[in-house]
């Protein structure tokens, strides 16, 4: 299997847009393909994310769609959606042909465009990435799974509500460094505690935003980015499933797909939770951040919490846990969210991420969770 790397990459800023999902894409992608000095005929394959598109714009085979907006319609293109974690598993599946020999230079990413509804329809749309016959008739949408999550690992271990607010303002910290970042501001601890509870134990600030926006890597083989400036290589990357069914879960404390595939992406890389240097993981509610933590081997299960309140997962930090903002400031364009994720440690792992730099940040890892916790993905990046 040949090596593969990172060689370029682009985001936009994320927030609301009047622009439509692919040219959201299609902003990102140039961006992406400016930084890797390469032109748009170079791509062999392109890899995209995409959602929630047929419910809010009306539009499904998002993938060519994509590839003509960017000006490239006679490319293979192949859509994924595996709810949050869609260009996440466009990225490992890119990885895989180019490790194959197939292609030399694919072009991945993802985008959403979901601000141009309304609020409810949006919590609808997400909803149908939960059972329709057995939970979607009960009215379960995302706050009301992850609020069963949190009490779960309350009860279990005793973590509190204001170790799940240090969360939510450690990423509001770090995503007002981020020009990107959707929400540019910080909060303290008294106005989560004090937000509206959506639900219970998850309040208004313990909560990501809906968000528009795009994002896009340029991947290469080896023999392709040793020309390049920066390759950052790509050192393992896993999928795990697990059960779709909240009632077919052992314990909602733990999400044994993360465990899985951090476990396998691991063992691919030769490395451990001590050589991690820096993470973007999956932050869709401030428990989903704790719970990550500890099913990735940072912390001991039950220890999240307290590691987020004492400052740990903060920038200068033991371990520095979403530096662009997370989900939860930088936003959560759910197609674009894995790509974005990628980019950002990307930008890391090179010294290139400014005000939010991580120290002597040499490697580098990415967590999305899909839906309920029942798809994963993990991936380890690194330098030479």
């Amino acid at each position: 299997m040949r090596r593969v790397a990172v060689i370029g990459v682009g985001v936009t800023k994320f927030g609301l847009h009047d622009r439509t999902s692919a040219e959201l894409f299609a902003e990102a992608a140039q961006d992406a393909l400016t930084d890797a000095a390469i032109p748009a005929t170079a791509i062999q394959a392109l890899y995209y994310g995409n959602v929630v598109g047929g419910e809010t714009e009306h539009q499904l085979h998002t993938g060519p769609q994509a590839a003509s907006v960017l000006g490239i319609p006679s490319v293979p293109t192949t859509r994924f959606e595996t709810a949050c974690a869609s260009s996440h598993a466009a990225f490992r599946h890119a990885v895989m042909e180019i490790a194959a020999g197939v292609s030399d230079v694919v072009l991945v990413g993802g985008a959403e465009r979901v601000l141009n509804v309304s609020t409810a329809e949006s919590t609808e749309y997400f909803a149908y990435a939960s059972d329709a016959v057995w939970e979607q008739p009960l009215g379960l949408t995302f706050p009301g799974v992850f609020a069963l999550i949190a009490r779960a690992h309350m009860e279990k271990y005793g973590t509190t509500e204001a170790q799940m607010a240090a969360v939510a303002v450690k990423n509001h910290r770090h995503g007002a460094l981020n020009p990107k970042a959707q929400f540019q501001k910080q909060i303290t601890i008294d106005q989560v505690l004090r937000s509206a509870y959506v639900a219970d134990p998850l309040k208004l600030f313990d909560c990501c935003p809906f968000s528009d926006g795009g994002a896009a890597l340029v991947l290469a083989s080896e023999e392709v980015a040793r020309r390049h400036r920066k390759p950052v290589w790509v050192l393992g990357s896993a999928a795990a499933s697990d059960w779709m069914l909240l009632g077919d879960k052992r314990d909602l404390s733990r999400v044994p797909a993360t465990e899985r595939a951090a476990a396998a992406a691991y063992r691919q890389s030769g490395l451990g939770p001590r050589d991690v240097d820096v993470v973007e993981l999956h932050d869709c509610f401030t428990i989903a951040e704790i719970v990550a933590t500890e099913g990735l081997g940072l912390f001991e299960p039950g220890a999240g919490g307290r590691a987020a309140e004492a400052g740990r997962t903060s920038l200068g930090g033991e371990i520095p846990v979403n530096p662009s903002g997370g989900l939860k400031a930088k936003g959560h364009p759910i197609g674009a969210t894995g790509a974005a994720q990628i980019a950002e440690i990307v930008t890391q792992i090179r010294g290139e991420a400014g005000p939010r730099q991580v120290d002597g940040a040499k490697t580098g890892l990415t967590h999305t969770l899909g839906g309920n916790t029942a798809t994963v993905l993990v991936s380890l990046f690194g330098r030479d």
